[in-house]
């Protein structure tokens, strides 16, 4: 399906975390890697996928994403796109409103049966089913996915995304966008400015990178980040009260940092994350 041939070349999406690593390994944008040991899917080789909806498998929507070409020895995964090459060459990093197109074109053009796409503004999707994948690039859209590490996307202004199922993504791009999710370990970014995130599962990770959104996670144990004048919320179960309580900070206040993870420590304080 994807040939062995190092002149049989491709384009394909990868993930990484913060650092632009994977797995330890340093990437750079405009560099190209060579793997001279066993090509083995998921153990050894660069992996990517020629899907971008498969890399949220592998990596959440608060990662970094990136367009590569392969090369070299190469080895199909058996369940989806993802594949991994003997040579990979970093073509160009992706910020999140580009990845969610990607997504989007992909869906369009692959004319997928089972997953609805939607360019047309005022859209409606919705979903059922587990792991299901919605997405929108109009204005106005509405998305909504009730089961179990379902992924949504939106590109388009004023879209609200729902989600109810354990281990959801959502994304959104466009200004003043509605995200929210209550299953636990949901993962939601929003790059508009103006947006509103809030998940009520535990362990959830909310991130918005426009200015004056926000993001406030109900479930405990989640993580908040958001961009310039943006207000973030984080709860905590306290034991000795038997009750929840809420913390809130600003970006901009009191050392609160743009585009960094916070959560919180024992005494209800905002402390800074990693990935």
């Amino acid at each position: 399906m994807f040939g062995n041939n190092p002149e049989d070349r491709a384009t394909y999406y990868k993930g990484m975390d913060e650092n632009f690593k994977c797995h330890g390994f340093q990437f750079e944008v405009g560099k190209t890697y060579k793997h001279d040991g066993e090509i083995k899917i998921c153990l050894s080789g660069f992996h990517s996928c020629t899907n971008p909806w498969d890399v949220l498998r592998y990596y959440d929507i608060t990662s970094r994403f990136s367009l590569v070409e392969v090369g070299g020895k190469i080895e199909p995964h058996p369940d989806d796109t993802k594949i991994a090459s003997a040579e990979i060459t970093i073509k160009a990093e992706l910020k999140l409103p580009e990845f969610i197109d990607a997504c989007i074109s992909f869906i369009n053009e692959s004319c997928m049966a089972d997953v609805p796409p939607s360019s047309g503004d005022y859209s409606s999707l919705a979903a059922s089913g587990n792991y299901s994948n919605l997405a929108a690039s109009g204005c106005i859209s509405k998305l909504a996915a009730s089961g179990e590490g379902s992924k949504m996307a939106s590109s388009g202004d004023y879209s609200s995304l729902a989600a109810s199922g354990c281990g959801s993504s959502l994304a959104a791009s466009g200004y003043d966008s509605k995200m929210a999710a209550s299953g636990d370990y949901s993962s939601l970014a929003a790059s508009g400015n103006y947006s509103n995130l809030a998940a009520s599962g535990h362990g959830s990770k909310l991130a918005a990178s426009g200015y004056g959104s926000i993001s406030i996670c109900s479930g405990t144990s989640g993580k908040v980040k958001g961009g310039s004048n943006c207000a973030l919320a984080l709860t905590r179960w306290v034991e000795s009260e038997k009750r929840y309580r809420i913390t809130t900070a600003y970006v901009g206040e009191d050392g609160i940092k743009a585009d960094t993870w916070y959560s919180l420590d024992n005494d209800g304080k905002f402390i800074e994350q990693g990935e």
